[in-house]
């Protein structure tokens, strides 16, 4: 197994609205297969990762699965989401 990294990683919402960043097809199958459920896109991004890591399709196709999971679950942070942040930490006010 190959640890492909996608080209743009993907940032889903975990937890108490933290946001995760997911930079590889390795670190999109670990959090896919421990999330809680059983649904058909869950089923597509676990086997999408899979096939990537065996080298069956490309990462950015698996990504692109990814999204659409984490999409449908009301999860993906969307770019204009995220929120500046300082060197120290602190929030931007905008």
């Amino acid at each position: 197994m190959l640890s492909r990294h996608f080209e743009k990683p993907v940032r889903v919402w975990v937890g108490l609205g933290f946001p995760r960043q997911l930079n590889s097809v390795v670190d999109a199958y670990q959090f896919v297969v421990d999330w809680c459920g059983n649904s058909p896109e869950q089923k597509a991004a676990i086997r999408a990762c899979k096939a990537a890591l065996a080298g069956e399709i490309d990462p950015e196709t698996a990504r692109g699965i990814l999204v659409q999971f984490a999409r449908k679950k009301d999860i993906l942070v969307e770019e204009e989401v995220m929120p500046a942040v300082t060197n120290s930490g602190q929030r931007l006010q905008v």
